[in-house]
């Protein structure tokens, strides 16, 4: 993404103007969007004029509109993003308050305004427009005849393609036709990787499957890769990592990033140090849980207390249409942080923000232990 323009007013009120380019960029806009929010962009209107006969034509025109936003549709597959609002501002062709829907497009500037830009939204511009932290994983995981391709970035897993492929059965006497079919099924796995992965970019490739169906496929793949003098593939070979998992659905990712030899080989990516506290957060509960709380509530009494050395929230929570939840939960980072605490914002589209949401999307390892934070509750 690229940062265009930008100016912030001493109240925090401003716009920023940017250049959307790549899928991720959609997912940061959508999180930066928020109800109440204008919106400048160029869009597409079917406009219906009268003539003094009585007949009636429509055509469509592209015009700039800027709409104050009341809904956020994202569609994270294709990088849809759809903004319905009121128009709010004059314009020749449509009337102030008329509802109209403007579809953001790549390659095509915009200019967000809001009444207060808090240090959440302005970290993800920041982040967004930051070229240095980019998409840095593939991941393939598999069973027979079952294939999902997923880019894991630092906000979002997507399915880059799923395979499906009817494996026959080893029959009696004969294993040709299920060898066929296999050898068919991995060609379709090393052409999406050939045709989806960017060698240049990805850190690493991760094959992972239940049995030894990811060593079939890691033999097939550089094979082919000899076979046909695919260089590209056979110098990136050290990047591969062959790690069990118990299927080749997209969910089995949250146990393959869980795996010690991926942490390893991602340590210094934002995805590895995600599931690496969040992990942190679970041995914590097993062993001191007086020192492992989730939950607003809790989490704010023990901030409270200057008790919080990591704080774990998925930015699902700062998307909320109630701009005072949203503040809670902004103001809750800035002070954990000021009392030098670390923050984690997780992506609620990678398996570690799945995973925390179901603890309510909020949670924090505490520096010391407060055995006494149930009695309060019972107190009041």
């Amino acid at each position: 993404m690229k940062l265009i323009s930008k100016a912030l007013e001493k109240d925090s009120s401003g716009y920023v103007t940017l250049l959307p380019e790549e899928l991720e960029d959609m997912w940061h806009v959508y999180n930066l969007i928020s109800k109440k929010d204008h919106i400048k962009a160029t869009t597409i209107r079917r406009l219906q004029s009268s003539s003094t006969t009585g007949s009636s034509t429509s055509q469509r025109i592209r015009l700039t509109l800027t709409i104050s936003v009341e809904a956020v549709d994202f569609d994270p597959n294709v990088g849809l993003l759809r903004i319905n609002g009121k128009v709010a501002s004059e314009n020749q062709y449509v009337k102030m308050g008329v509802y109209h829907t403007i579809d953001l497009e790549l390659n095509r500037n915009f200019t967000l305004y809001k009444s207060e830009w808090d240090t959440i939204a302005l970290e993800r511009v920041d982040d967004a427009c930051d070229i240095t932290k980019q998409a840095d994983v593939t991941a393939i995981v598999c069973q027979e005849g079952l294939a999902n391709i997923c880019f894991l970035t630092k906000h979002m897993t997507i399915v880059r393609q799923r395979i499906e492929l009817p494996i026959p059965r080893k029959r009696k006497g004969s294993v040709s036709n299920h060898e066929k079919g296999l050898e068919k099924f991995y060609e379709q796995i090393y052409q999406g990787i050939l045709r989806h992965v960017h060698f240049d970019i990805v850190k690493a490739i991760i094959i992972a499957s239940p049995g030894f169906v990811k060593d079939q496929l890691y033999n097939y793949i550089f094979a082919q890769a000899v076979k046909t003098e695919n260089k590209l593939v056979l110098e990136n070979k050290p990047k591969f990592v062959l790690i069990h998992c118990s299927s080749g659905h997209k969910h089995a990712l949250t146990e393959v990033m869980q795996d010690p030899s991926i942490q390893a080989k991602l340590a210094d990516t934002k995805s590895a140090r995600e599931v690496k506290a969040l992990d942190s957060f679970y041995e914590m509960m097993n062993l001191d849980p007086d020192r492992a709380y989730y939950g607003f509530k809790e989490v704010e009494k023990a901030n409270e207390h200057g008790a919080i050395r990591t704080l774990l929230v998925t930015d699902e929570l700062f998307r909320s249409a109630d701009i005072a939840t949203r503040k809670k939960y902004v103001n809750l980072v800035e002070q954990v942080r000021e009392q030098n605490g670390e923050v984690f914002v997780f992506s609620s589209m990678h398996p570690s923000g799945e995973q925390l949401n179901q603890l309510t999307g909020v949670a924090a390892i505490l520096t010391f232990p407060l055995p006494d934070m149930d009695d309060d509750e019972e107190e009041e």
